[in-house]
């Protein structure tokens, strides 16, 4: 018999082409044919300025990465100087790269993973969750199988590690946090302030963490931290129920990946 069959998640955002470093993005390649994961997580940002040819850039790249993806768009994913476009069409480039569905959901037999797009075209950064879509997460929540590990992807934050970050928390917060806790939601996946953290949630009715990436391939990087992104392991292979989240840094000395730091978490199980 062979080993016990493990989910391996890879968590990328804000991307940010336009603005990529090309031995991160060879890297990354690279790495993850080494990883093999079972499905790509992209948080949003995936470009700096919407344009077409950023796009075609970030999903050639995100092809190279051989492995499922379910994709949220950022702000930085919608035009910001083509005012027209912006507030006529302003997923239309979006969608042409990566499909109409702003708010995909993937299921299998260890995951439900849903989308959830926090962007608005008539606001530059700041993000917003609605009731409606507070209200479609919980249901499609309620649906989820005891085995299967439920994660929410949104592209700014629900929670942040430092008082300096508050100005970026998703608008809306408190309410899905309560919701989506209630309907059995075990993590939040986020980008948007370019610093990773894994930070569990309080007061809500279950256990919930937040898992925020940095920028995976982009120069705008936070000083001191360098390019990262996360990947989760989950399964019958994982120790009693433990969610590995393991933050991978870019070492510039190496040119490749190196890991940083393992998050074991245990979310319950109904």
């Amino acid at each position: 018999m062979g080993a016990p069959a493990v989910t391996v998640v890879l968590q990328v955002s804000d991307t940010h082409f336009g603005t990529e470093r090309a031995e991160v993005v060879e890297a990354l390649v690279e790495w993850s044919a080494q990883q093999r994961p079972d499905l790509v997580v992209v948080s949003g940002d995936i470009t700096q300025r919407a344009r077409p040819q950023q796009f075609r850039a970030a999903r050639d790249w995100l092809d190279r990465l051989g492995a499922p993806w379910l994709a949220v768009p950022g702000n930085h994913d919608i035009p910001l100087f083509d005012v027209w476009t912006r507030f006529r069409r302003p997923y239309g480039r979006y969608s042409a790269a990566f499909g109409d569905d702003l708010e995909p959901v993937h299921q299998s037999h260890d995951l439900l993973v849903i989308g959830v797009n926090t962007t608005r075209p008539w606001r530059h950064q700041d993000g917003v969750v609605a009731a409606r879509q507070v209200d479609r997460v919980a249901q499609c929540l309620q649906g989820a199988t005891p085995g299967q590990l439920r994660i929410v992807v949104v592209h700014q934050p629900m929670g942040v590690a430092r008082a300096e970050d508050r100005r970026h928390v998703l608008r809306g917060h408190a309410a899905a946090l309560q919701r989506w806790a209630s309907a059995g939601a075990d993590l939040v996946m986020g980008g948007h302030i370019h610093l990773p953290y894994v930070r569990e949630m309080e007061r809500l009715a279950r256990p919930l963490w937040v898992v925020q990436a940095g920028t995976a391939v982009s120069r705008r990087v936070r000083a001191g931290v360098p390019n990262s992104v996360n990947l989760l392991r989950w399964g019958q292979g994982a120790a009693a129920g433990t969610c590995h989240i393991e933050q991978w840094d870019f070492s510039a000395a190496d040119r490749s990946f190196r890991l940083a730091r393992v998050t074991d978490l245990h979310p319950p199980r109904p």
